[in-house]
């Protein structure tokens, strides 16, 4: 009898999988139990073909490549391996065997790939601590640490980053932790608190309270698939129903060969990304750059103006990074604009996405050259009191929220409330409107001579003299 259930058990997991995703995790089950030394083969069960943590340990070198590290950190490899060990097909204990057998591999990948977070959840309760029972809150960082580095560390061994890369990127350490951080604030107790801090660390959760993490917590999951998928190299390149991964990271267009380097870092790209309107997580393109097109307002303006949604994240002098989702194009005129897909976020020390309240419409504002109303960039908020606001006299801005920004409910995203502008850049997302290309654009100095002959009349050279921009947009970064 028991040997039928686990067989029927087995031949579920097994249909969930289209023939061609079989035979993919059949071939890579053969590669890593023919790894493992399993002898003689081919004398019945006995010696049924089992995998063992270092087959997979090995399997992190096999495909050569002198310039990086082996595809997974070893810190994961253990953890997917002590997952694979704690499916129980037998109604035995778990645990005793250090072997993986075919069928642990069959359903470790089904739950973790197909699976709901119910299924999941037993295998990431193991991927978190080898022992039963509950988890501190400092195991579950330590996981989600280990994830998501894992996630940024296999998307750049696999050359999956689509232009962008660990050289064009803020460093990823910091942005690792910070996405943890955010990630884990969605921990809940039984009653529904959530413990922050010092507290967070050394609170017990149990199984049901993790699995409504995972369950309100998406990027769980889709950073697990990307691990086992692009990790283990296992369906990473057949067609899956989810779009989740598809969008995982947007291209990244207009950076290339400019040795800039950008506030996003990898993490933070992914989760800002995931908060954008699913159409626009294709691509993002760079628009404008401080240190490519200098500290110009009008530079600004003239970079971003009808070019289709847009992210502005720009850096103060203290380093808090921090910026805003425009959900249309900007225009230079004195009425707010914009719609209720309008986001503020933060970067650094912390990362958030903050969105509209219903408060009130004041989503994004842009204005140029009058004399009266105020003359800047701002988001959120009301005028002299923006949640975020660049000045027009280029340099200076003001982040203000007691305690929170009316419209998006942020709290003050910079260091201190009136702040000194350190670099600012400007992304479009998504496909850029028809017409708003780069071809054979003049300069904005060339197109306005009245803006060319101010800027020489304020003794500001044209720091764009020289920089002009490469006309060709650079289509095959990926």
């Amino acid at each position: 009898k028991m040997g039928n259930a686990e067989s029927n058990a087995y031949q579920n997991h097994l249909s969930r999988f289209l023939p061609e995703e079989q035979s993919d995790i059949d071939g890579v089950f053969d590669t890593l139990s023919g790894s493992s030394g399993s002898a003689g083969a081919k004398s019945g069960k006995a010696a049924k073909k089992t995998v063992t943590l270092e087959a997979l340990q090995a399997r992190q070198s096999i495909i050569p490549d002198a310039y990086t590290r082996e595809p997974l950190p070893g810190q994961m490899t253990v953890r997917l391996y002590n997952g694979m060990k704690s499916i129980d097909l037998t109604g035995k204990p778990s645990g005793l065997s250090e072997q993986i057998t075919k069928e642990q591999f069959v359903t470790f990948m089904s739950n973790l790939l197909k699976g709901n977070a119910d299924e999941k959840i037993t295998i990431i309760m193991r991927m978190i601590s080898k022992t039963e029972g509950p988890v501190k809150g400092k195991q579950i960082r330590e996981f989600t640490e280990d994830l998501i580095m894992s996630v940024v560390h296999v998307l750049s061994y696999r050359k999956e980053l689509k232009g962008w890369n660990l050289e064009n990127t803020r460093d990823s350490a910091s942005g690792v932790k910070a996405l943890a951080s955010q990630l884990l604030s969605e921990l809940k107790l039984a009653d529904g608190t959530k413990p922050a801090g010092p507290q967070l660390m050394e609170t017990n959760f149990d199984q049901s309270l993790i699995e409504n993490w995972v369950y309100q917590v998406p990027q769980i999951s889709i950073f697990l698939s990307v691990v086992i998928r692009q990790g283990l190299h296992v369906l990473h390149s057949l067609p899956d129903q989810t779009k989740d991964i598809l969008n995982l990271v947007p291209s990244c267009k207009g950076i290339k060969g400019r040795g800039l380097i950008s506030l996003f870092d990898i993490p933070s790209i992914l989760y800002i990304n995931s908060h954008l309107p699913a159409e626009l997580q294709h691509k993002w393109q760079l628009l404008f750059s401080s240190r490519l097109h200098g500290e110009s307002f009008s530079q600004l303006c003239g970079h971003i103006v009808n070019k289709g949604p847009c992210i502005v994240i720009l850096k103060d002098s203290d380093g808090y990074i921090f910026g805003g989702f425009a959900s249309q194009s900007w225009e230079v005129k004195p009425q707010f604009q914009g719609d209720n897909r309008c986001f503020l976020f933060s970067v650094f020390p912390s990362l958030a996405v903050y969105t509209y309240t219903g408060y009130n419409d004041h989503y994004m504002y842009l204005n140029h050259g009058q004399q009266t109303i105020p003359n800047g960039l701002g988001m959120g908020g009301q005028h002299g009191y923006f949640g975020l606001w660049i000045d027009s006299d280029y340099g200076k801005g003001h982040s203000k929220a007691k305690p929170r920004c009316t419209t998006y409910n942020s709290p003050q995203l910079s260091a201190k409330e009136d702040f000194t502008l350190d670099a600012m850049e400007v992304w479009a997302v998504g496909d850029l409107p028809e017409g708003a290309g780069t071809k054979g654009k003049k300069s904005i100095l060339d197109g306005d001579p009245e803006a060319q002959a101010l800027l020489e009349m304020a003794g500001k050279s044209r720091q764009s003299e020289g920089l002009r921009e490469p006309v060709e947009e650079d289509e095959d970064d990926d």
